[in-house]
């Protein structure tokens, strides 16, 4: 692969000269006056906490498939416009190419946007929150569901599930349809909905050329600052918001193995952690594989698109 897979890790980023707007649970975003610069981290959250270490390359790989799927889905004209503008460093502003050694292969320069107060997930399968959810209520987000589903089960039909956004150390909640309206208006929740569904189908149909399933995937939108029209923002269908799944392996009624995250999950799971501050430490065992499948959800998911 490309040498920026191979960087050092880094946690936090310190960019002199720039204006740093916000720092989330892995992307550092700075404020670059008519733009924005998000710089992907190697930091890994998991139960929205952000674990004390990083995986090596995963800030490297977050970006580039990111920048796949956002030039990808310009092919498509009825899906809402995103906010990517370019990964390339000589079209940064000069002040950005100063730090060329930390912003190679894990930045993007993006159209500025208010993001929404809403996460958008489509799930496709039962499994994780979703499936704690029916196994409780019958239910995910207030949408009812047939009886008798299993675990890792595919949906007739891919269902639209917002949640909130948890700030640090805080979690995620599944909200109805109705919250959501509430809370960004109709129109716009109808637009987002809508969006989510049309990307989430599209990219289903490529990944099941590459023998991935994409069991459920979390998409986050903006108003653009010019247009004033909802756009894709933040990251798209990488390991840290989806669910990706080798469908060679695909057995219903259990836990999938995976390309994503949901395997430190699991081994947090096994711990008894009790899902607050402070995260436990990961071992270099798990923070290898960890590695390795992020890796290879990115070589699967591009091989023969370049």
């Amino acid at each position: 692969m490309q040498a920026p897979f191979n960087q050092p890790v880094l946690l936090e980023s310190a960019l002199s000269g720039l204006t740093l707007k916000h720092r989330g649970k892995v992307r550092d975003m700075y404020d670059l006056g008519d733009s924005l610069l998000i710089v992907a981290t190697d930091r890994l959250s998991a139960f929205d906490v952000v674990l004390p270490e990083g995986i090596p390359g995963k800030g490297a790989v977050l970006t580039a498939l990111s920048a796949f799927w956002f030039r990808w889905l310009y092919e498509f004209e009825d899906i809402l416009p995103n906010h990517f503008i370019t990964t390339d460093l000589s079209q940064y502003p000069a002040a950005c190419r100063l730090h060329h050694h930390i912003l190679d292969g894990r930045s993007m320069l993006v159209q500025k946007a208010s993001p929404l107060p809403v996460e958008c997930i489509v799930r496709g399968y039962l499994s994780g929150s979703g499936w704690s959810d029916y196994q409780r209520t019958g239910a995910i987000s207030g949408q009812p569901l047939p009886k008798g589903l299993q675990e890792s089960q595919q949906l007739q039909e891919p269902i639209f599930t917002p949640s909130t956004k948890a700030e640090h150390g805080e979690h995620d909640l599944n909200i109805s349809l109705a919250e959501m309206v509430s809370m960004v208006g109709k129109e716009t929740a109808a637009l987002v909905r809508d969006a989510s569904l049309k990307i989430y189908r599209r990219a289903v149909a490529h990944a099941e050329t590459k023998g991935i399933i994409i069991a459920d995937t979390k998409l986050e939108f903006g108003i653009d600052s010019q247009s004033g029209q909802p756009m894709l923002i933040d990251e798209v269908l990488t390991p840290d918001s989806s669910r990706f799944w080798p469908r060679a392996a695909y057995v219903p009624g259990r836990p999938q193995p995976s390309f994503d995250k949901q395997f430190v999950r699991d081994y947090l799971n096994s711990l008894g952690w009790n899902k607050q501050p402070p995260a436990p430490h990961l071992p270099p065992d798990i923070i290898r594989q960890t590695h390795d499948r992020y890796l290879e959800a990115y070589r699967l998911l591009t091989a023969g698109e370049h």
